[in-house]
């Protein structure tokens, strides 16, 4: 395990038996965990009586370390050898380092499933597909015709159907419909995201990605 030289600082407080007892120490690490776990504010989570002898800001350092510590075990699925290691170069006696790996062991499998759901990195897209869709409504007093022409790249279909109407009705309603395919660098599968559009709503959203290529492209040069 590899962290940076300010989380280490802050692990080697947290195993100091002179800044924080025994009932201080467990009730961090413990805190660290459901913090992660439930998503509870820093302040909520260390607002506890056997906590309130510990500088505040040694307090919040110390448990935005244990946390970094934590989620860096779960993203390399560390046994409990590896940790054991990595806190004993922290300074953390048998001990501590046994209280440490005994709350992982109990919210492991807690743990990767919320990395596993936020991912390391966002989503992005791998392919596109789309097809335009033209749905022409021709009716007399008699028949109604509906007739419905897809456009899948380069493909053409038609189908059309025979309704009953007394209404004289004509409409052209050219619509896109977009398949976007999208993964992450974990190779997991991911439901593809579908939607459609009209035409304007696509030059739109094709303008807008255009700026974002800009912008980037200009970042980079920079």
């Amino acid at each position: 395990m590899e962290l940076s030289a300010s989380v280490q600082g802050g692990l080697q407080l947290l195993a100091d038996r002179g800044r924080f007892s025994p009932r201080a120490y467990a009730l961090l690490v413990e805190r660290a965990f459901q913090s992660l776990l439930s998503g509870q504010a820093d302040q909520a989570a260390l607002d506890h009586p056997d906590l309130e002898q510990i500088d505040p800001a040694v307090l919040k350092y110390c448990h935005a370390a244990a946390a970094a510590c934590i989620v860096e075990a779960g993203k390399q699925r560390a046994d409990k050898s590896t940790i054991s290691a990595f806190l004993e170069d922290c300074k953390f006696d048998r001990d501590r380092i046994e209280q440490f790996c005994t709350e992982y062991q109990k919210n492991k499998d807690n743990l990767e499933i919320l990395l596993g759901s936020t991912g390391r990195c966002p989503l992005h897209i791998s392919d596109v597909c789309w097809r335009l869709e033209y749905q022409i409504k021709v009716t007399n007093y008699i028949d109604f015709f509906n007739i419905k022409f897809c456009l899948l790249n380069s493909d053409l279909f038609f189908s059309f159907s025979l309704l009953q109407s007394n209404q004289l009705h004509k409409n052209y309603c050219p619509t896109y419909l977009v398949t976007l395919n999208v993964e992450n660098s974990d190779s997991r599968s991911h439901p593809d995201i579908n939607f459609s559009c009209s035409m304007e709503q696509l030059q739109d959203l094709v303008g807008k990605l255009k700026d974002a290529a800009k912008s980037l492209e200009r970042t980079t040069q920079q």
